[in-house]
């Protein structure tokens, strides 16, 4: 039995035709209005998910069970007005097969979604220069995109790293809004929708205590 249904990484489930030398599933376009953002870790106990997009900008434990059991939160996530495709992630000393491995994971999971009918927004994600030649396959454009700047700032050579995927990402995908989430550094340009992060709003809470 688990042979059956757990042993072929969800092809068993549904096989997308694929884009660019990895066969990454691609995902549709999609237009942004408005709404409230929460982490996935708030989705179950949300009671106006109406009016709300979930992201994934947590730990990858947080949200692998979106893989795991595909199945098991499309009905939770169909009652959300957007849900950002999962951000697993993509760090720079991972060996390339695993940040391809999650890059492919990321859209297969999104394109399921919209399938079963889930407004999806495409999370953009990008490590070293190296990872450009597959990191945008399966992304749409002109479209809303979302991306994080969480852990990328906190040195010159990651934020040289981020800076060189935005660029890239402009140029590749001509996105027609960017939802931000973390502080949104001077240098990028573009139709920003900036979502504060938990530690900067946790930043605010103790200025304004003290």
């Amino acid at each position: 039995m688990y042979r059956e249904t757990r042993n072929y990484e969800n092809i068993q489930i549904m096989r997308f035709p694929g884009e660019g030398k990895y066969d990454i599933p691609a995902i549709d376009q999609t237009q942004f209005e408005q709404a409230d953002f929460i982490g996935f870790n708030q989705a179950k106990s949300e009671k106006h998910p109406q009016n709300k997009a979930v992201h994934f900008f947590l730990d990858d434990y947080q949200f692998n069970r979106v893989w795991t059991y595909p199945d098991r939160y499309i009905e939770m996530l169909r009652r959300f007005r957007y849900v950002l495709s999962p951000d697993f992630s993509l760090y720079t000393d991972f060996p390339m097969a695993m940040q391809i491995y999650n890059h492919y994971r990321k859209h297969w999971i999104a394109r399921y979604w919209q399938e079963s009918g889930i407004k999806v927004i495409p999370t953009i994600c990008w490590s070293s220069s190296e990872s450009f030649e597959w990191c945008f396959d399966g992304e749409p454009t002109q479209s809303v995109v979302a991306i994080s700047s969480l852990g990328t700032q906190n040195s010159k050579e990651r934020k040289k790293i981020f800076l060189e995927g935005y660029e890239e990402m402009i140029k590749r995908l001509d996105p027609a809004q960017i939802i931000f989430y973390g502080r949104v550094p001077e240098e990028c340009k573009g139709n920003i929708v900036h979502i504060e992060s938990f530690s900067e709003k946790f930043h605010k809470a103790e200025v304004a205590q003290w």
